[in-house]
């Protein structure tokens, strides 16, 4: 194989948006080019075939299992990464082909570490197949049945963003997705922290679509019309998971937040805004080689209200990605390609800092043509 690679990442997270895709070349390592991206919202029978998915793969007893529903969701999942791989491919054509290898997450709809099961939906043999490019899926397997938490996986691609940004280091990078992860960079070789620091953006879409109808709170408009209950969000915060010293995980749905459906739909919005403010500041907390600068990437880097409750709550310089050259809305895209270029060479992509793993791992299934 040659040192460079043309790798297409592929992300559909737990706030069910949609599908994002970003081309990178790299070595596996240090080196990243970054190239073109594109997005594909997910259509209202989708996300619905996906909600129906969630529910049901609570109860399901091995990652291999299927519900009517959850087969449903899978075949609708899969046909619009097909579609829009063929369509990136056609608009892109210059600047991306000949692709090397797709990453591909799928959609996860369940993730319990603790039964050694975590289940993301999509087909990568028909990816494969009907696109004409290698596919590298089942990136979080391995992990999770060697006794780890199988995410956050990103780390070691936030890593080589530092790195080819030459970034001053301890540095700490937030994705708010679905759920929020921290990633903690320290001055020394292969220096990673990392973990699940509590709710990201799912929690607040949830009670926005409920309430509403719409998908979220678009630029934490209703939160900012809003007044924070600190009562419920320390309550919130009394959660034993919060007590847990990483490496750590969660499942999309993991907390309830019981008492906000009490609240007028604003007040319920900004509570929730803190509440995930607060967690992850709480995160922060925890890091003992200490943050000079928190990178916030992701979703939530598009919420005012969220960055200006976590600088206030961090007490650090908070930052979105973009504010230094970096695509907050193709990270985790282009951390999906990433992998999948160190799955090819059998570099490791989970690490014990990082994971929980026993010895840092590499993972990945290939599908072909």
């Amino acid at each position: 194989m040659s040192q460079f690679v043309r790798a297409l990442g592929m992300m559909s997270g737990t706030s069910m948006d949609g599908i994002d895709l970003a081309v990178i070349e790299t070595d596996g390592k240090a080196v990243v080019r970054t190239g073109a991206t594109a997005f594909r919202p997910y259509k209202e029978a989708e996300r619905s075939a996906i909600r129906a998915a969630l529910a049901d793969a609570r109860h399901v007893a091995t990652r291999s299992d299927r519900t009517e529903a959850m087969r449903e969701a899978e075949e609708l999942v899969t046909s619009a990464h097909v579609e829009i791989v063929r369509d990136f491919q056609t608009r892109f054509r210059d600047d991306v082909l000949p692709l090397d290898v797709i990453g591909f997450h799928g959609q996860t709809v369940f993730h319990d570490p603790s039964r050694r099961l975590t289940i993301q939906l999509g087909n990568a043999d028909r990816l494969a197949r009907e696109n004409g490019v290698p596919v590298v899926t089942d990136l979080r397997i391995a992990d999770v049945e060697a006794g780890g938490e199988g995410a956050p996986l990103v780390p070691v691609y936030h890593r080589a963003m530092a790195q080819s940004a030459c970034r001053d280091l301890p540095l700490a990078i937030v994705n708010i997705g679905g759920v929020a992860n921290i990633t903690w960079i320290g001055s020394a070789e292969n220096n990673l922290v990392a973990f699940d620091t509590g709710p990201g953006n799912a929690l607040i879409d949830d009670c926005v679509h409920r309430r509403t109808g719409a998908e979220m709170d678009r630029g934490g408009a209703l939160a900012a019309m809003g007044v924070v209950d600190e009562g419920l969000v320390a309550t919130w915060l009394a959660n034993p998971y919060f007590e847990r010293m990483p490496p750590k995980s969660l499942d999309r749905d993991a907390f309830t937040c019981t008492g906000a459906e009490k609240l007028t739909l604003e007040d319920s919005c900004a509570t929730l805004t803190a509440f995930t403010a607060a967690s992850i500041a709480k995160g922060i907390s925890v890091l003992k080689g200490g943050v000079k600068q928190l990178i916030v990437v992701g979703g939530g880097a598009h919420n005012p209200v969220l960055m200006a409750m976590l600088e206030h709550r961090c007490r650090i310089p908070v930052l979105t990605g973009d504010a230094i050259g970096w695509d907050p809305d193709f990270v985790e895209a282009q951390a999906f390609a990433y992998l999948a270029v160190r799955s090819l060479k059998g570099l490791p992509i989970t690490f014990p800092g990082t994971t929980g793993a026993p010895e840092p791992l590499t993972a990945g299934r290939l599908a072909r043509p």
